[in-house]
């Protein structure tokens, strides 16, 4: 690429920047002393406020919890060691459809760090989950704890 490109490019990306505006930090300020609770009454924490927003969010209705542990040994009969992982994600996927029905599932992110730790080559032979339905028939996947 020639200089006069790289030029005009960052002369273009220069003008797309938008400056912060003052009068957002200013509103903020303003909302802050607003919350301040009067003299012999402590004032509310964030910590709290947040607490009490997440928790509505997660209070779904569960209809059932169960454990198990999934045996992924299947993952190694794969053709290739190099598809493993991958594999192993379907099998467990699998397994979720037989054993719970759900109509959908999400597997989260702890448990597929676990299976993708050791790399694609070596998932683990076996998996301690649990998975909980809720009223709408999704099934969410978590580790197991112990």
């Amino acid at each position: 690429m020639s200089t006069k490109k790289r030029a005009a490019k960052a002369k273009v990306s220069k003008e797309k920047e938008v400056p912060e505006e003052k009068p957002e930090l200013e509103e903020i300020e303003e909302t802050g002393k607003s919350e301040e609770a009067p003299i012999g009454e402590e004032a509310p924490k964030t910590d709290e406020k947040a607490a009490e927003e997440a928790a509505p969010e997660e209070e779904e209705e569960i209809i059932d919890e169960r454990i198990y542990t999934v045996p992924l040994r299947m993952a190694y009969w794969t053709g290739s060691r190099i598809h493993r992982a991958n594999k192993t994600v379907r099998v467990l996927k699998q397994f979720i459809q037989r054993h719970m029905k759900p109509e959908e599932l999400l597997i989260q992110p702890e448990v597929n760090d676990k299976i993708w730790a050791r790399g694609i080559q070596k998932p683990p032979r076996r998996l301690r989950i649990r998975a909980t339905k809720n009223a709408d028939n999704l099934v969410r996947v978590y580790l197991a704890e112990g």
